[in-house]
């Protein structure tokens, strides 16, 4: 079972305002000085808020710590053929990043390991689709190498895009070691600007290092979140806030979006009309993003290809038959004919040659996120689709036996 941190549940406890709520998400001094100083898990970057950084989180298979380091050029480390030119960078989340395991179990190291060329791994735990878009323009910009451009999704990564400052969604449940594992800092983000009616793209309000220990004071808190829409409708669909709130915004948002305002007239009825208008808005955020994404390839000579994996909000409602809630998304990557795989329909086609029950397969592939059997699941189940997009083949699908017997680029000068 997937810890709540990880996709967005929140254990009710006791409500309070909104602007108390705010205040309290005000992060100690010290936790911000070891993010800042320090190796830990995630460093500051002034653009996507933070990136992978280096450090030994105890967090893997049989109470193992995993090694997670990454590159000067901000990559997860990649030994696997790396000397080689990389066609391929992957962008996205944890499960891009592939959170829990150490470097050499990545699902990118074990493909890079079949085809005999490197992968790139620029995913990040916690990143949404927006802030991944963003990492994704600032190194294919630069990339001469990359023609092939993955972007993966997962759980609430809708949500994330929207969110100023993700650490304000999460901060009663998730315990930062002191610092060590800190990250969810403020970001570039997407958002509707209600006066207008339309998304428009935001910088970061943190962009510099020094900036960061604004995150300890109250106030400023208070005053750069009192507004975020997305913050609000994420804690009223968990029953978090009572009272604060910026309603008229609310529902200025909800006529731009064509929905029902949130319904106060009851607890149950203002959980569903703010997770309704919640995800509403993180779709329409989301088809922006990927339109966009879509877009800058295409102009500048790389092919893209979408993934999406959601074990918790998408997967298990898939095998007990109900919709996929976010069906939306799908059905507008569908009409745009993008390129994609859907890893969901992967597991749900394995669950079934399995006499277990849901829980116990979870169990074969994931402590969390993937443990490196699930990674090395997942690298096996999207080769064929990688290995046909590619042109030309990778060396190890390339009908040529002189290729294979002069070894050239594979063997120590």
């Amino acid at each position: 079972m997937l810890p709540d941190f990880l996709f967005g549940r929140s254990k009710i406890g006791e409500k309070k305002s909104y602007a108390e709520y705010l205040r309290k998400s005000a992060v100690p001094k010290e936790e911000l000085e070891i993010f800042l100083e320090h190796d830990s898990w995630a460093q500051f970057d002034p653009e996507v808020g933070y990136i992978l950084g280096n450090y030994m989180p105890h967090d893997g298979i049989d109470n193992s710590y995993t090694l997670s380091t990454v590159m000067k050029d901000g990559k997860r480390t990649n030994s696997i053929y790396a000397d080689k030119p990389c066609r391929i960078n992957t962008y996205g989340n944890s499960f891009t990043h592939c959170h829990q395991v150490s470097d050499a179990e990545t699902w990118q190291e074990y493909l890079a390991g079949h085809l005999g060329e490197p992968i790139n791994n620029f995913g990040m735990g916690g990143f949404g689709v927006y802030q991944a878009y963003r990492r994704l323009l600032r190194r294919e910009k630069e990339d001469k190498d990359s023609k092939y451009v993955i972007l993966y999704m997962w759980g609430d990564d809708y949500v994330r895009s929207v969110f100023r400052c993700r650490y304000a969604s999460y901060y009663t449940r998730w315990n930062d070691y002191g610092g060590y594992m800190f990250h969810g800092n403020f970001w570039s983000n997407i958002e509707m600007d209600t006066h207008i009616g339309k998304l428009v793209e935001k910088e970061n309000r943190i962009n510099s290092k020094e900036g960061i220990y604004k995150m300890s004071d109250p106030e400023f808190m208070y005053d750069n979140l009192k507004d975020d829409l997305m913050l609000q409708l994420y804690l009223l669909g968990y029953d978090m806030v009572n009272s604060d709130l910026d309603v008229e915004g609310l529902n200025k948002l909800a006529h731009i979006l064509e929905l029902p305002v949130v319904d106060f007239s009851s607890t149950d009825k203002m959980m569903s009309t703010a997770t309704a208008l919640k995800n509403k808005y993180s779709f329409e955020a989301t088809k922006y993003i990927l339109k966009k994404t879509d877009e800058f390839c295409k102009a500048n000579g790389k092919e893209l290809m979408l993934v999406h994996f959601d074990p918790t909000n998408v997967f298990r409602e898939m095998v007990v038959g109900n919709k996929r809630y976010d069906q939306e998304i799908m059905d507008f990557i569908r009409d745009n004919d993008y390129r994609y795989f859907d890893m969901n329909k992967v597991h749900l086609d394995d669950f079934k040659k399995f006499n277990l029950s849901l829980d116990e397969y979870m169990e074969r592939y994931f402590i969390g996120h993937y443990t490196p059997s699930g990674n090395h699941f997942f690298a096996y189940s999207i080769k064929d689709k990688i290995v046909e997009w590619l042109d030309p083949k990778p060396i190890t699908y390339q009908q040529n036996d002189d290729k294979l017997i002069r070894f050239k680029g594979y063997l120590p000068k």
